[in-house]
């Protein structure tokens, strides 16, 4: 008897099965995100901890053995920090980015580093040959015979190769040509991308093996397939950046073993990535002196106080509808903040077009920066220069008033680590400093955006 086939429609975003197309996903409300695939009713395996066809059953929790299992070193200190210390035995961590980005060039270093160290690894890939990823590899440097290369796409045979030969660590590249017999679609599909992430989680989980999968990426930056897939995964990793420019920032949105905050600074050479330990000085190396529009400010990704510079360049509009753009920084928030200086401080920008650039390419979300793009702004529009050895840091409220933020001690210590003289700061933060002021340079306190004006004007 042949096989029972069905055709059903799955959305591309979060893989919400429907009997028939429709213009919008009822799951997430996106628009257009419905493709037909042809689904078997044959079931895939199960695959289970236990291996596969095996059945559990519960047990205390006191029943349960545990010890400390210390984390791999992936011999990349950045990727160490963003992942929480280190890859831990059984994780599938899910790797993203741009094409071109360097995601593959990554965890082929993991890779050499691991192996040298004496780790058994399997790189499976199923878009490079053989001498491609060889290629790649001398590149890079030389790796030991323990790393070991595999190009298929057919999930099963890429299970029993894990199964036999017990490896550290399996990277996959990439998700979306990985082939389940058991899913009747093809390679890239929601329903395979789904099934083919199962088998390797259960694969990973069951035989405490920790795998890297890479994913392609949409057009609006979100990794392709199912938003199942980000769920089913222990860590999400991105690389963020131009991918014509040298620097890149590794970020991680998801991770079950450590924090979301923290993120990772490489630049792309010939030989590879290369770690940036200190972000502020290659973020801030090239800055113009004695120009208007120009501040630094100190933000914090995780427990990382990274300095980054703000530009602001304010002109009189030629057109009924001044223009504004916002680069790296939030557009809604650069709108309010402008606002707020035209409401509070008086500065008539509404016959004004606005541009505002985050230099380095890197996109920022904290509130701290506030008060920077307010001075920014200021000083682009009433046209007076900051000290190029001033940082400024606070959100801004609404009314002007100029509030708090966390971590003020570990920004300033960072400023005056890089040679800065004097910080504006919110007046609220100086109560973390409990009375012991640090020596060497000088701390501005400002309650309001008018009083932080009167510093510099």
């Amino acid at each position: 008897m042949a096989k029972e086939k069905k055709t059903v429609f799955f959305c591309q975003n979060c893989g919400y099965e429907s009997p028939k197309w429709m213009g919008q996903c009822p799951g997430c409300r996106e628009w257009n995100t419905m493709v037909e695939e042809t689904v078997s009713a044959k079931q895939p395996a199960k695959i289970t901890a236990g291996g596969r066809g095996g059945k559990l059953s519960p047990v205390s929790i006191r029943e349960v053995s545990w010890q400390s299992e210390s984390m791999e070193n992936t011999g990349i200190a950045e990727l160490n920090r963003v992942l929480g210390g280190g890859i831990v035995p059984g994780a599938l961590i899910l790797v993203g980015g741009d094409p071109g980005i360097g995601k593959s060039t990554l965890l082929l270093q993991v890779c050499h580093n691991m192996a040298n160290a004496g780790k058994n690894i399997l790189y499976v890939s199923g878009e490079e040959s053989l001498h491609q990823i060889k290629m790649r590899s001398l590149r890079i440097g030389d790796a030991a015979d323990t790393l070991k290369l595999l190009c298929d796409t057919d999930m099963e045979n890429i299970r029993e190769h894990i199964e036999k030969s017990q490896p550290d660590l399996v990277i996959i590249d990439s998700i979306q040509t990985m082939y389940n017999e058991g899913v009747t679609s093809s390679p890239g599909s929601v329903s395979q991308v789904r099934e083919s992430t199962a088998v390797l989680l259960q694969t990973a989980k069951s035989l405490k093996i920790p795998i890297f999968i890479v994913g392609h990426v949409t057009k609006d930056g979100s990794v392709a397939g199912p938003r199942v897939l980000e769920h089913m995964v222990d860590t999400v990793l991105y690389f963020e950046g131009d991918r014509h420019a040298s620097y890149r920032i590794l970020r991680a949105v998801k991770n079950r073993f450590g924090s979301t905050n923290e993120i990772g600074v490489f630049e792309m050479r010939k030989e590879g990535l290369a770690e940036v330990p200190n972000p502020s000085e290659y973020m801030l190396d090239g800055r113009p002196v004695g120009v208007n529009g120009s501040v630094v400010t100190c933000l914090m990704e995780g427990t990382r106080p990274v300095m980054l510079e703000i530009q602001a360049l304010v002109s009189g509009t030629s057109f009924g509808n001044p223009r504004r753009t916002a680069n790296g920084a939030d557009y809604n928030r650069v709108n309010m903040l402008m606002a707020v200086l035209e409401k509070r401080a008086h500065m008539r920008l509404s016959a004004c077009d606005a541009y505002v650039n985050i230099t380095g390419g890197v996109r920022m979300s904290e509130p701290a920066a506030d008060l920077a793009i307010v001075m920014a702004i200021a000083s682009s529009f009433k046209d007076f220069v900051i000290d190029e050895k001033t940082v400024i840091f606070g959100e801004v409220g609404l009314s002007g008033e100029i509030r708090s933020v966390s971590l003020a001690e570990q920004r300033v210590s960072e400023a005056k680590k890089l040679g800065f003289t004097t910080v504006v700061l919110p007046k609220s933060c100086m109560k973390a400093f409990r009375g012991n002021l640090p020596e060497g340079i000088r701390l501005l306190p400002a309650a309001d955006i008018n009083e932080a004006l009167k510093f510099f004007m």
